[in-house]
């Protein structure tokens, strides 16, 4: 088979494959009862399937089919203590479809077995030798850190307010001198406000007021970047992500005149002390203060002068974040995940672009990136740097891994770096095969495909239909591969993606466009949705006057499913740059994060819902971050477009 073959034979896995392996033939009318039929699923045929992927350089679907039936096998050894001739890959057991009475086995799937196992651990590194050398790169290009001191500007008050963002408002605010003069004792607490959002550790010194301190002191700190984070009660727990995400800490104090750290990094703005346990005599601090780091240095140009005051504050609060935000590496937040994701990686880079031009950041991170992906050569979206790096191995999220590409062509045009993009052009150019894989013969996405192998993000929304929005957004992603690759020359590696641009545009316009209503929904689903006309748009599905058209249309949707994130938003207004509605851009981006600012936002959020500010993906709002990567696009906007928002 040539590759093109091979590639639509792989595309069709989805009418065979189960989680529990490979079925000989897809379901369909018989007139005979076949063992060699759906549902079986056979050994010899499981090592044919895993040999041939592995041999065209399908590492990640034989691995995966491969594993399958491994774990199917075990699995039924476990609980029947035998082999099996064939088993069943509908529901893994060995309840199959049989001519005879279907044998205990030894021979194939006792040598499948074992092939299959040993040709797994043979399987070659697709970038063999290129990872030592990138995350040697990686290294040399590690940011230093820039430290500074920064004190508390006030002493306040955590209120209930019902005008307040999560019903709670800093109030009663005091000089700062006022804190370092109260007595504290056990059941005392007080909070501190640093007056901006900080990212570092906390440093603090205690001294006894009425008596020798012959006994420790035991303290709990609980750090906020909002103020309903100091006052909302933790326990009991109700959140679905690990409650060690919460920031708080108890400190034990043995030595009054110490300097003591807590020694986790926070961010924060406000810090609420608690006294928890303590003898029969009273403290003060003599000091408090925070750490604070940061990669970025250089100071962003000023706007120009007349620029709407909103406007200027939604700048300078994303330019706050973005900074926030760039530690050792692009984190998403700093307060949680503390780690770099590859679509984050390609926000902030835009935004860093346009101001602090950190590029040794943005190089560290393609390098990071392409140094743990999978050996099978795909991308995982995010990773973790100590104590070495390495990936979060697990599920691939399908448009991260192809954001990558668009970061690599943003950071060839901003910087002019052939030489590094050269170096990592073989990344982008094996993810350009996830797009092969899941394009039908009709120019259509495999959703159901896509859904099964990959983590589908787009935004926070359990009721968002995704298969539109999947369609345009792959579009979009081969022509910024293209784009990449005639930039630096080598565009013959990648000369099947223009005419599988143009299928998969034309049957999107065939099977999801709603001329009449001039609106996209998918072929599965009816569903009317921002990210459905967002990705067509940027898709180039339509363009021009017809882009125009379907972005107003949208607009007069009351039942359409609108963004919960900045991340959405971020597509959303570029989406209405490219279509020439820039008074729109400008409108909905003063309104979106406007909001925010006029809620009292220091730093600009992960999810935001302008009529909800209880909204959280992981069930407990605490736990949202409120210092967020994808939420500083704004200063990209607001300065690559100066015509639009700064006039």
């Amino acid at each position: 088979a040539d590759e093109q073959q091979a590639a639509s034979i792989v595309s069709a896995l989805g009418l065979l494959e189960t989680p529990h392996g490979i079925k000989t033939c897809a379901e369909g009318p018989r007139d005979y009862t076949y063992q060699w039929d759906n549902p079986n699923g056979w050994p010899p045929l499981h090592y044919l399937a895993v040999k041939g992927l592995s041999d065209y350089g399908y590492r990640r679907e034989a691995e995966r089919i491969g594993r399958k039936y491994l774990h199917t096998v075990s699995g039924n050894f476990g609980r029947t203590n035998h082999l099996w001739e064939k088993y069943n890959m509908d529901d893994g057991s060995v309840n199959t479809v049989n001519e005879y009475e279907m044998p205990k086995f030894l021979g194939w799937t006792a040598g499948v077995f074992v092939a299959i196992s040993d040709l797994l651990a043979s399987l070659p590194d697709h970038y063999a030798g290129m990872r030592e050398p990138w995350l040697e790169k990686a290294r040399a290009n590690t940011p230093k850190l820039i430290r500074t001191k920064r004190y508390p500007v006030r002493l306040v008050d955590i209120s209930p307010s019902t005008e307040a963002f999560q019903g709670y408002a800093a109030t009663n605010p005091r000089p700062i001198h006022a804190f370092y003069l109260l007595p504290f004792s056990k059941g005392k607490a007080a909070v501190l406000d640093f007056g901006e959002h900080l990212t570092g550790t906390f440093h603090f010194s205690l001294r006894a007021l009425n008596r020798a301190a012959d006994a420790p002191v035991k303290l709990r700190f609980t750090f906020g970047e909002v103020p309903s984070e100091v006052a909302v009660p933790f326990d009991p727990y109700p959140g679905t992500l690990s409650k060690g995400w919460l920031q708080d800490e108890e400190v034990t104090v043995m030595t009054m005149s110490d300097t003591v750290s807590v020694e986790r990094r926070m961010a924060f703005r406000y810090v609420k002390v608690e006294v928890i346990g303590m003898p029969n005599y009273a403290f003060a601090f003599n000091a408090a203060y925070c750490e604070a780091a940061t990669s970025a240095s250089d100071k962003p140009e000023a706007l120009a002068a007349g620029t709407d005051p909103l406007i200027a504050r939604i700048d300078s609060i994303g330019l706050l974040t973005l900074r926030e935000c760039m530690q050792t590496v692009f984190e998403d937040g700093p307060k949680r995940d503390r780690r770099l994701w590859t679509g984050d990686l390609y926000l902030q880079a835009m935004a860093n672009n346009r101001s602090y031009r950190q590029q040794d950041l943005t190089r560290r991170c393609l390098y990071l990136l392409a140094g743990v992906s999978d050996t099978s050569g795909y991308l995982y979206p995010t990773l973790f740097e100590r104590p070495e790096p390495h990936a979060q191995k697990g599920r691939f999220l399908l448009e991260y891994a192809l954001l990558y590409n668009a970061a690599l062509k943003d950071y060839l045009d901003a910087t002019g770096d052939t030489a590094t993009v050269m170096d990592l052009w073989p990344v982008a150019r094996k993810q350009v095969q996830i797009v092969r894989n899941l394009v039908m013969s009709d120019g259509l996405v495999d959703y159901a495909r896509a859904m099964k192998a990959y983590w589908v993000f787009f935004d926070w929304n359990d009721k968002l239909h995704r298969e539109a929005a999947l369609q345009g957004f792959l579009v979009f992603a081969l022509k910024e591969s293209y784009a990449l690759a005639s930039k630096l020359g080598v565009e013959g590696e990648l000369s099947d993606l223009p005419a599988l641009s143009d299928r998969m545009v034309r049957a999107a316009l065939d099977k999801m466009y709603d001329r009449q209503n001039r609106l996209f929904a998918g072929a599965l689903d009816p569903q009317i949705s921002y990210a459905s006309q967002i990705w067509m748009v940027l898709g180039g599905m339509v363009t021009g006057e017809e882009a125009k058209e379907v972005l107003l249309a949208l607009e007069e949707r009351t039942d359409a499913v609108k963004p919960n994130s900045p991340y959405l938003y971020h597509y959303y207004i570029q989406a209405l740059i490219n279509s020439g509605l820039h008074k729109e851009a400008k409108d909905k981006l003063t309104s979106y994060w406007g909001s925010m600012v006029k809620k009292g936002a220091d730093t600009f959020w992960e999810v935001f819902d302008e009529g909800n500010d209880y909204l959280s993906p992981y069930g407990f709002y605490p736990m949202n971050s409120y210092c967020h990567a994808w939420s500083c696009t704004p200063v990209y906007f607001i300065r690559k477009y100066p015509e639009i928002f700064q006039e």
